[in-house]
Parts: C-alpha cells; sequence; structure tokens
C-alpha cells in the first residue's frame, strides 16, 4: 500500500492502516483496540458530550455566568505561592511568538533570543547565591530538592544515605522528595525546630556520618528568617554532608549569601517573579558549586563563539537519558520551565538590584507591621514565633482556626488554617490596598 493510502487511514503520527492493526492486535491476541484499555463505564466516552451548541457569544455568556460564581476572595495565602506584581511590560514581551514555547531550544541557530534570556536567567541566580553554576530551570522547588537529594549520591565526597530535613516542611515538597528517595533507597528524616527556627543541638545529635544531605529553608514555610545557617553549614560538611538551602530569588537578594554560609546546593521556586499565584504552576531553581557542573540536573545553557567569533549560546552538558547514556545521565528529569525562567529573568531585569532589594524590604516589613497590628486583637496572638519573617507569619487565636479561615472568607479574605488555633497569613504588595478592611475583619471574627 501507499503512503498516501496509508495517511488515509491514519495520520503522520499513527499511519497504521486496518489490515497492520488487525494484525497486531491478533499478535496480542485483542479483538479490538477498544479491549486494550480497562475503563470503566462511569467515566467512558460516550461520544456525546451531552452540550448545547451556541454560538460565540452565547457561549461567552455562559462562560462569564459560570466563573461570576466564584468566590471573590482576596488572598492572604502564602505557603510558597506568592502573589507579587508583575509588570505589564513581561506579558508583553513573553507573548512574543519567538518566546511562546516552553519547548527545549534545541537550534541554537534560530534560538539566540530566548537562550540569551536563560543564560541571563542562571546569571541572576548565580549572582544571587555566590555559587558557581545554575542551570535553566526544573518544575518547581520539590522537585529541584528532590534532584539535590539524588545529587548528593553522585559526590564522591558523600557516602551516607539519610536525608534529613525540617520539620516544618510543607507536606507535598517531603511527598516529591520521599518519591526521589525511593529509587537509590535513601531514608527521608525530620530534625526537630524550635521557635520557628532549627535546633541546631537536636540537629547536632542526630546528625552522622551516614547523613548524606541536610536540608534547611531561609525563610522557611512559616514565613521565619532562618538565623543560624553557618552553624548549620559548619555542622553538615564536619560530617562530609551536602548543605542543601531552599530560599527564593526576592529573599536572595536581602538574606546572607547561600555561599557565605556554605551552602553547597540552592533550590526553591523562583515564580515569585514574573507569574504571580499560579497555585501548582511553579519554577524550581538549582544553584550549586562549580565542582559539581557534571552532576547538574537538567539543562544548562553556555555561552560560546560561532564560526565568525561573535558570542553565541547554546545547550551544553545535557546529561539527562534522552541525550546520553542511561546508566551515565544524572537525572531522568525530562524538561523545564524555559518560558516561566524567561518571564522571571524579565521581571528580574524590570526591577533591576535596587527594585529587588526593595521588594525584599517590603516583604519584611508589611509582614512585620500587619502582624503588630493583629497582635493587638484580643484573643489573637502575632506573630506566635518572636524572629524575624519574610512575607507571612503564624498567628495563634482563641476561636478554631477552621472557624477564622470560614468567617474571614464570608468577609472576602483568604488565609491559611495550619493547625487547631494556628493561621498563617501572608502579605505583599498586591494586598497592600485591602490591608486595613482585613484587619478590621480579623477583629470582628476573632470576637
Amino acid at each position: 500500500m501507499s503512503d498516501s493510502d496509508s495517511h488515509a487511514t491514519g495520520s503522520p503520527y499513527a499511519p497504521q492502516t486496518a489490515a497492520e492493526t488487525a494484525a497486531m492486535l491478533d499478535a496480542v491476541g485483542a479483538d479490538d483496540l477498544e479491549s486494550l484499555f480497562d475503563v470503566p463505564e462511569s467515566v467512558a466516552f460516550d461520544s456525546e458530550f451531552g452540550i448545547d451548541a451556541r454560538s460565540e457569544r452565547a457561549t461567552r455568556r455562559e462562560v462569564a455566568r459560570l466563573l461570576g460564581r466564584n468566590a471573590d476572595l482576596t488572598e492572604f495565602l502564602g505557603r510558597g505561592h506568592y502573589d507579587h506584581y508583575v509588570p505589564s511590560v513581561v506579558d508583553d514581551l513573553a507573548s512574543r511568538s519567538e518566546f511562546l514555547t516552553s519547548y527545549t531550544q534545541y537550534q541554537p541557530e534560530v534560538a539566540q533570543g530566548f537562550l540569551q534570556a536563560l543564560f541571563e536567567f542562571q546569571s541572576m541566580l548565580v549572582e544571587l547565591t555566590g555559587l558557581g553554576v545554575a542551570n535553566c530551570s526544573m518544575y518547581d522547588d520539590a522537585t529541584a530538592l528532590g534532584e539535590a537529594a539524588t545529587l548528593s549520591q553522585r559526590v564522591r565526597s558523600v557516602s551516607g544515605d539519610r536525608i534529613l530535613v525540617p520539620e516544618h516542611l510543607r507536606a507535598g515538597k517531603r511527598a516529591v522528595l520521599s518519591n526521589y528517595a525511593d529509587g537509590p533507597d535513601l531514608t527521608v528524616e525530620s530534625y526537630p525546630m524550635s521557635d520557628g527556627i532549627v535546633d541546631v543541638p537536636a540537629l547536632a545529635d542526630d546528625i552522622g556520618d551516614d547523613t548524606a544531605m541536610v536540608y534547611a529553608e531561609s525563610p522557611t514555610v512559616r514565613g521565619v528568617i532562618e538565623e543560624r545557617l553557618g552553624a548549620i553549614g559548619d555542622l553538615t560538611h564536619d560530617h562530609e554532608a551536602l548543605f542543601c538551602l531552599g530560599s527564593d530569588p526576592i529573599a536572595l537578594s536581602l538574606l546572607e549569601r547561600p555561599v557565605d554560609v556554605g551552602a553547597d546546593v540552592v533550590v526553591g521556586d523562583a515564580a515569585s517573579l514574573g507569574t504571580g499565584t499560579a497555585y501548582g504552576f511553579g519554577l524550581g531553581m538549582f544553584v550549586t558549586r562549580e565542582e559539581y557542573l557534571r552532576q547538574v540536573p537538567g539543562r544548562l545553557v553556555g555561552a560560546s563563539e560561532d564560526a565568525a567569533d561573535r558570542r553565541a549560546y547554546t545547550l551544553t552538558l545535557q546529561t539527562r537519558e534522552q541525550h546520553i547514556r542511561k546508566e551515565r545521565a544524572t537525572s531522568n528529569i525530562c524538561t523545564n520551565q524555559a518560558w516561566v525562567a524567561l518571564r522571571t529573568a524579565m521581571h528580574a531585569a524590570w526591577l533591576g538590584p535596587d527594585g529587588l532589594i526593595d521588594l525584599a524590604k517590603d516583604c519584611v516589613t508589611r509582614a512585620r507591621d500587619i502582624a503588630d497590628r493583629l497582635d493587638d486583637i484580643v484573643g489573637v496572638k502575632a506573630p506566635i514565633h518572636g524572629r524575624h519573617h519574610f512575607r507571612e507569619f503564624l498567628a495563634r487565636t482563641d476561636q478554631p482556626a477552621s472557624a477564622i479561615v470560614a468567617d474571614l472568607a464570608a468577609e472576602g479574605f483568604a488565609v491559611h488554617a495550619v493547625d487547631d488555633h494556628l493561621v498563617q497569613v501572608c502579605a505583599t504588595e498586591t494586598t497592600a490596598d485591602a490591608t486595613d478592611e482585613f484587619v478590621a475583619a480579623f477583629r470582628e471574627v476573632a470576637k
């Protein structure tokens, strides 16, 4: 049968003819294609969507009606997802046709602009951390942490198999790390916190020569700025383990440089710049020491020269399994967040060094000011940790946290319930205009 006959019954991506399909079904002992799949009748498609045909105008009205049923809440939410103002220039530039793809830039001759932007993204992270190498993104902070754990097993100076993480850690991040640890038979264990920061003496009792990596965060999931990172780094290196620090680019512009506290790897979510809140949509950053260059997962963009001695950018050291022999791959993570990294780089460049620092300072003062105002309310203690905070903090309420959250939602505000009597409040410049109303509503529901 000719190619044209083949494509008449299939597609360029699945061009089997009816005879070829029948032969394959016969080879596996199946009667038809449907028998290859076990789809319950309750969810099986019956060729009818049950949606009445509408004009475009009618469809727009219906969609608007449905979206209008959503609760219109002002979100004082955080815990890993942060809403910062994204300047319009980011949307405008990132929507250009040459940028509007996250697919890998395999052809550098037609992707120099995108590759340069990713190179700048890497360079910004290197400057913020003081470490030597950044890749051009991971899925999110959880996968970046998982990749750091497996990196510890490829570093010859590390021989342990225990990964130590703080007890204050997002459950989702811990779950992803545990999945990563399962393959190489690593054990994930928690160490204690004291008043919101690492209990260093307790960590010293727990760490041993069988420890492969110690992970700490600053700011923590509770918004607390970790005060003893240097001591944690020294303790980790005394046991020849890897010190991994979790943070984000806004915080890094103000806090101690990771290289100065002994961090070997820095991970986190960089989507706090460039995208706003997306709840599940992230941008993992991964930065490490130059000596670990050939162990870095994912992709790196490098600068070189073309045949005319002009500066040129290209993907280099693609150490994932689809590019090199599987047994020599550093990771099987198969894509990155190139377009999101592009947006983050654009936002950071728009802010500039001074603007980034000003934004970080605002994250400290805004959280402190709102905590002070909530602490004046009878029945509320804020913050519960006597530490410096970044963006967010915990407040203890006499009323049940679930009731506080529900009553605030009825007033148009959203906060997290963390425990029976603990709520978490996050404040950024996007909630500034609603702060007075939020505090007033909190005062009413806390009675």
